[in-house]
């Protein structure tokens, strides 16, 4: 197998078929495999991040269908947000180069 076929496999842009929030993961699907994946953990983005509100008011949506925590140990409110992508968006996948090896939605595109 030479080293294109080999880049190919690792790296692969699907569609996201499902999505589970609570563990952080999600399936895509790849028409060019003709495949969906198992349950794929979904890496940090860029879109993530740590905010504050004033007087303990709490957020419950954020833009990418991530989610919020509250830190409750401050006079303010601790946030921190973390990017899930939704249903239907295109993502880039990296795989682990060994035989059925893990892989990881590395963000939207």
């Amino acid at each position: 197998m030479d080293s294109e076929n080999i880049l190919r496999n690792l790296v692969r842009i699907g569609t996201v078929s499902s999505v589970d929030p609570a563990k952080r993961t999600a399936r895509v699907i790849f028409k060019d495999k003709d495949m969906v994946s198992g349950w794929l953990y979904v890496l940090q983005h860029h879109g993530a991040g740590v905010y504050t509100k004033p007087d303990g008011e709490h957020s419950h949506d954020i833009s990418g269908g991530g989610t919020t925590e509250n830190s409750g140990e401050h006079d303010h409110a601790a946030n921190v947000t973390y990017w899930m992508p939704k249903v239907n968006d295109t993502v880039l996948v990296l795989y682990l180069p060994v035989f059925n090896g893990d892989g990881f939605i590395l963000g939207a595109i």
